[in-house]
């Protein structure tokens, strides 16, 4: 079962909550902001440095409209995140991209949502083969 890392600033903590317990069931659930972060870069951040001692975790970022945290986490080596909206490109950028964060925002996803796309993020699996070069390319602009 994959570690996944949960995390929050004040705009996105309720959000994170609904999902927290939608997950926790059938994930190793850790969340990183039992009282939200400040600040959306508090939050990233503290995200990235679990994935980073974790290498083989998923993460979510919530704040309030998902790109504040998603600016944040691809600022940092070897971290691919996506800003997502909807559970079809959740299980892509895990699947083509190999994306270890996705960001969700409570101002733009309901809390149904927002379960949906963490619950395909999750149940994707990366692919590897071809989509591998352009994640080789990601990874190198840092």
């Amino acid at each position: 079962m994959v570690n996944v890392y949960l995390s929050a600033d004040q705009a996105g903590f309720r959000l994170k909550e609904a999902v927290k317990t939608a997950l926790i069931a059938h994930h190793s659930v850790h969340d990183l902001s039992e009282q939200p972060q400040q600040d959306f870069m508090d939050s990233a951040e503290v995200l990235v440095e679990a994935l980073t001692r974790d290498q083989k975790a998923l993460g979510i970022a919530f704040d309030g409209y998902g790109a504040g945290s998603f600016i944040a986490a691809t600022k940092h080596k070897d971290m691919i995140a996506a800003e997502i909206s909807e559970e079809r490109s959740a299980y892509m950028t895990r699947e083509h991209n190999n994306s270890r964060i996705i960001t969700l925002g409570q101002e733009i996803v309901g809390e149904e949502l927002a379960k949906n796309i963490a619950l395909e993020f999750l149940k994707a699996d990366y692919e590897g083969g071809r989509h591998q070069i352009r994640v080789d390319m990601l990874n190198k602009m840092l």
